[in-house]
């Protein structure tokens, strides 16, 4: 007698109920990916303006502190200039100049006024966070992050 080998149907079905449990177990893992894509992206935008705003505050004590008293004193950074008079609050990149500085992409969208710059993800408006320049001597830039989280992104 010959004897034939393959799979049984009672196996394929067993494999396929098995597979099929371990496809509604991970789906909602993957659907989930595009929120943490999102806020992986909006923190690294973050961490790009912080370091921004410390490489420009860091150029600013090396030349000596210059005072906002006149135009035409300016702080060099990798890309360009910044006039201590009009781009520049107490030592810091103003919020109309950090996101130049920090070489954020069209991936964002700034709102920027001459005090603070709100960045936004393109995709979804309520990923977002602030970042607010120093409002007196000494004083050093705030980062609002509440718009980085599952909710908003």
């Amino acid at each position: 007698m010959k004897k034939q080998s393959g799979f049984t149907l009672i196996e394929l079905v067993v494999v396929m109920v098995i597979l099929g449990i371990l496809a509604a177990v991970a789906l909602p893992k993957f659907v989930d990916m595009s929120t943490q894509a999102r806020m992986a992206k909006m923190n690294g935008g973050l961490g790009s303006v912080k370091s921004a705003a410390a490489l420009i505050h860091a150029q600013w004590l090396a030349a000596g502190s210059p005072t906002a008293t006149a135009a035409g004193t300016t702080i060099k950074y990798e890309g360009g200039t910044l006039d201590v008079f009009s781009d520049m609050a107490y030592g810091y990149p103003n919020g109309t100049s950090i996101v130049t500085v920090a070489g954020l992409d069209s991936s964002y969208v700034a709102s920027t006024s001459a005090t603070s710059a709100t960045v936004t993800d393109t995709t979804k408006t309520t990923c977002q966070f602030v970042y607010t320049a120093p409002t007196a001597t000494g004083g050093a830039p705030t980062y609002t992050t509440s718009g980085i989280s599952n909710t908003n992104c």
